[in-house]
């Protein structure tokens, strides 16, 4: 079996990936391709942490502009939606062979262990996936500034971001169709150009602790463990 170019990763996961698109919650065949999918990079190998997003149940940000809901408030709301998606993905890892643990930021003792950088490394070492959901525990944070928080603390040698399109694009491939996508760029290049690889803050730590960033399709069956091995799939950006 080919062995990974990265001896351990996060992996970014947005709450869409547990629905059909245009669909909400969780459905159960795309929470089993899903947990195949990771299992098939577990299985190289690498020492996989994994970050849910909550999108598909609640979206905090938006939630609160259509509703008398604070925004703090809707954050938590969005906190505890990452945790029902990561018990989901923990139990049909299990179902497929793949020993995993969920840690929380918030504390829920009753449904997951609470964050400990210690002991996720251990569970790791283990051979466990291990599923970190409630964000960083703050309100107007994204998932995705916590993937860079615990990639950083977990000291991950590559961020993997998995999206509905293929990488990054000099703009919105949907409505440009002239649109071209980079295989490779910087971070520098995609401040600069603000370019929708993650929000600033997410950005701006992955550059500043030299973690590299990965966005790809997770639709196309097999990609995360193609990112996982090193081979050339969606737009890696990277610090210089």
């Amino acid at each position: 079996m080919p062995t990974p170019a990265f001896s351990r990763v996060l992996l970014k996961l947005s709450g869409e990936a547990f629905c059909a698109p245009g669909s909400f919650g969780i459905e159960g065949h795309e929470l089993s391709l899903l947990a195949g999918e990771v299992k098939q990079a577990h299985d190289t190998g690498v020492e996989l942490a994994v970050v849910v997003g909550g999108g598909n149940i609640v979206r905090g940000a938006g939630l609160a502009k259509k509703v008398h809901i604070h925004q703090a408030t809707a954050d938590y709301m969005g906190m505890l939606a990452t945790v029902i998606n990561g018990l989901a993905l923990k139990e049909a890892l299990q179902s497929a062979g793949v020993q995993s643990r969920v840690m929380t930021a918030i504390d829920i003792r009753a449904v997951a262990e609470p964050f400990i950088r210690a002991r996720a490394l251990r569970h790791m070492e283990k051979r466990r996936v291990v599923i970190l959901v409630a964000g960083t525990g703050n309100p107007f944070c994204t998932t995705d500034t916590c993937a860079a928080l615990r990639a950083t603390e977990l000291e991950c040698k590559l961020l993997l971001k998995a999206t509905k399109v293929d990488g990054v694009y000099t703009a919105d491939p949907k409505k440009d169709p002239a649109a071209t996508r980079y295989a490779r760029l910087t971070f520098a290049e995609a401040i600069a150009k603000n370019l929708a690889v993650m929000d600033m803050t997410a950005l701006t730590m992955c550059r500043e602790q030299s973690i590299p960033v990965k966005v790809f399709d997770f639709n196309v069956p097999g990609n995360i463990r193609r990112a996982v091995l090193g081979d050339d799939v969606g737009t890696l950006v990277v610090p210089s």
